[in-house]
């Protein structure tokens, strides 16, 4: 009886960094299975199920309208100030699930880690997109506003798929480094939540950045988050919103450094995850 062949494995000596780059494709379809396993795991067993998706950032909104907006009176940038804040809160919910997300993935499946080869970076890679589809329900939300306050878009909304792209490379980056860092010191299961409450306090979802002096731009500048929340309002708001090009590309400079240096810190402690685990 005659078997087909099975796939070979052939690892060249000193090509290591290509052949890992190589498998990751070879893994392709583990990737497409864990990231469908994630999605289904995120809403099973739910009374509303992809409800969720809708209803804490619905809420959120309601609550920076009435603080920001109706108490603090902070301007919004000549439209209704729902959109101005939920177009901020996008990017940021998308940021902040994703390097949650991330930051657990390799303690999640420790199991599956511990007894087979594969390129470890697709299991955080996987973890992402489960938020990134929360991202593309949340965005119903948007939609719903724009039509409820009779809003269009102008021709820069083409532009936001680049912007959801430097999202997602900066909560990769991220979420490497703590996906990493996990495996080693479990404190970071504590230290991540801080990180993502105290980062919402100190990034521009609420409020525009319009409302911090010119002095103080470049400084603030300094948060990552800062340059991808406000391409998301220069892309979705049109002209009623400003793009602060120095701080945008400080920002975006952040964020290569930081996706980066994550791929190489994930990838120099890649060997020990199987043992530390």
């Amino acid at each position: 009886m005659n078997h087909p062949e099975s796939p070979k494995l052939v690892i060249e000596a000193g090509q290591i960094e290509k052949q890992y780059w190589k498998d990751l494709w070879r893994y392709r379809e583990l990737f497409y299975f864990l990231a469908w396993r994630d999605v289904v795991v995120r809403y099973k067993q739910t009374a509303i199920g992809v409800a969720w998706a809708l209803i804490r950032p619905f809420l959120t909104m309601v609550v920076f309208s009435i603080v920001f907006g109706g108490i603090a009176k902070l301007p919004s940038d000549g439209v209704p100030y729902p959109i101005m804040v939920f177009s901020g809160m996008l990017p940021w919910q998308f940021f902040a699930s994703a390097l949650t997300e991330c930051s657990n993935s390799l303690i999640t499946n420790s199991n599956l880690i511990a007894k087979v080869y594969f390129p470890r970076l697709v299991i955080p890679t996987s973890a992402v997109i489960v938020s990134f589809v929360d991202f593309l329900i949340s965005g119903m939300i948007l939609l719903g506003l724009m039509a409820w306050y009779d809003f269009v878009p102008s021709i820069r909304i083409l532009t936001l798929p680049f912007f959801i792209l430097i999202a997602f490379i900066s909560a990769m980056g991220g979420g490497l480094w703590l996906a990493s860092l996990n495996v080693q010191y479990r404190d970071f299961r504590y230290i991540v939540p801080f990180i993502v409450q105290f980062g919402l306090y100190i990034s521009p979802v609420g409020f525009s950045s319009s409302v911090v002096p010119e002095k103080w731009r470049l400084l603030y500048a300094l948060n990552p988050m800062v340059g991808v929340i406000d391409g998301f309002r220069w892309a979705i708001l049109g002209k009623e919103s400003q793009l602060h090009l120095g701080g945008f590309f400080l920002s975006l400079t952040l964020v290569g450094v930081l996706f980066a240096s994550g791929v190489w810190y994930f990838r120099k402690m890649e060997r020990s995850f199987a043992d530390v685990i």
